[in-house]
């Protein structure tokens, strides 16, 4: 059988799924956000835009997507 292998994860504090493998890119791709329009965070460590590429997500993670602040 050729089952597609989901990893169970947190998103927003909240049960997700994703395929294995998926990058961090992908998620918030398949969620409809613009890259330049979110910030984010694996497991409370900040991920840059640059980096979400080569950021795989593991069973388990927790994930944080978020608003930059912009001003002074």
């Amino acid at each position: 059988m050729n089952e597609l292998t989901v990893i169970a994860l947190t998103l927003d504090g909240k049960p997700h799924s994703v395929p294995a493998g998926s990058s961090l890119a992908a998620l918030v791709d398949s969620l409809g956000h613009a890259p330049n329009k979110v910030s984010t965070a694996v497991n409370g460590m900040f991920v840059a835009r640059g980096q979400r590429g080569s950021c795989v997500l593991q069973e388990g993670d927790a994930v944080l997507l978020f608003q930059p602040i912009v001003g002074g």
